[in-house]
């Protein structure tokens, strides 16, 4: 079965932020518009708490009103970053591009790859998970 480019419309909200090691990223999907406007406020100040710049992947936004629009504009005037809005959708690129908010924003086509803080603060043993450990064995990737 062939993947569509886009979802398609009507497909329901959705709003998840995502802290990795360089960057907050904020993944919308489906209609986003006044529904999920406390949503897009949680999502905000998660962003803003990270203090890392942020993205937001709009590849599978349906549509979006002034909502959207305004929260665009708030990440941007807000962050101390270049805000990047990643695979926008024509739709979402029209309003960008009619409101000029996206003169505030970097508008990139690809996903440039997303890292994960995957390491737990403090965390010092770097062997591989289910590698044993020997006591005493300050390298454990020698043989």
């Amino acid at each position: 079965m062939a993947q569509q480019p886009y979802p398609e419309i009507g497909d329901p909200a959705s709003v998840h932020v995502i802290v990795g090691r360089s960057a907050a990223r904020i993944v919308l999907s489906g209609e986003i518009d006044a529904d999920i406007g406390g949503d897009l406020h949680e999502a905000t100040a998660a962003a803003e708490e990270s203090r890392l710049p942020v993205e937001i992947d709009a590849h599978h936004v349906t549509f979006m009103d002034s909502s959207g629009v305004a929260f665009l504009a708030r990440l941007a005037s807000r962050s101390p970053h270049r805000v990047r809005v990643l695979r926008a959708p024509p739709t979402v690129r029209f309003l960008l591009e009619v409101t000029r908010i996206g003169d505030l924003l970097d508008i990139v086509d690809d996903d440039p790859g997303f890292e994960l803080d995957d390491d737990p603060v403090g965390a010092t043993d770097p062997a591989p998970a289910g590698a044993a450990r020997v006591p005493g064995d300050d390298d454990p990737h020698s043989a």
